[in-house]
């Protein structure tokens, strides 16, 4: 006779998308405090409070949870830079509000440590890549679009992703400078500085009716 399948019973009290909820919050703050390879799924079911049957009806393993944390705190710093994106018209004041919320977001403790930090050694650098190519570089080209297009330039697609492409490895590369160093808002403030010189470069050259030089015969 086969032997009778014993139902899982969720913890009284919580739903199953509830314990879900709790075992990332609680791993955020782990990842946050104590980075990847310092925190165990012990830690993390005992935080949340949860047995770590629980844990493996909602995850694989470790890794699993990392993403979906890293998943949540990516979304969370993109629509934050949505927002100030949407308070701006003007591009020029567009591009600067996209920065300073950018360099307010990766000196975060949580993103930092998690994103910054973990995520290209746990998830991997192409699948590291691929969260930045959902969150990070839809608004740079919504701020490269915003920029080129406010002069008299002919932009085709190709040269819009040109551009953003540029844009996108230097603000990664900042990212990474700001979250790494010592004094986070010291080098935040070097990068605005930095790429604000950049940016009235641009604004200069379009001023004075200089081309693209994809649109130059």
């Amino acid at each position: 006779m086969p032997k009778a399948r014993i139902p899982k019973v969720p913890v009284a009290g919580r739903s199953h998308s509830s314990t879900k909820r709790s075992l990332v919050d609680v791993a955020e703050q782990m990842f946050s405090e104590h980075g990847y390879a310092n925190t165990s799924l012990d830690a993390i079911v005992a935080g949340a409070k949860v047995t770590k049957g629980a844990l493996y009806h909602h995850f694989t393993g470790k890794q699993a949870v990392f993403e979906d944390v890293f998943a949540r705190v990516e979304s969370r710093a993109a629509q934050r830079i949505s927002l100030r994106l949407k308070g701006e018209r003007d591009p020029w004041a567009k591009a600067q509000a996209g920065l300073r919320e950018f360099l307010d977001v990766v000196q975060e403790p949580a993103y930092r440590r998690i994103v910054i930090q973990d995520g290209p050694a746990v998830l991997g650098h192409e699948r590291f890549r691929e969260h930045e190519e959902r969150t990070t570089y839809a608004h740079v080209v919504e701020i490269v679009r915003a920029v080129l297009g406010a002069g008299d330039w002919e932009l085709d697609d190709e040269m819009l992703q040109t551009f953003s492409r540029i844009f996108f490895g230097a603000l990664s590369s900042a990212g990474e400078s700001v979250a790494s160093s010592e004094d986070p808002a010291i080098a935040s403030a070097r990068v605005e500085s930095a790429i604000g010189f950049i940016l009235a470069g641009m604004q200069a050259q379009l001023e004075a009716g200089v081309r693209l030089p994809a649109d130059r015969e």
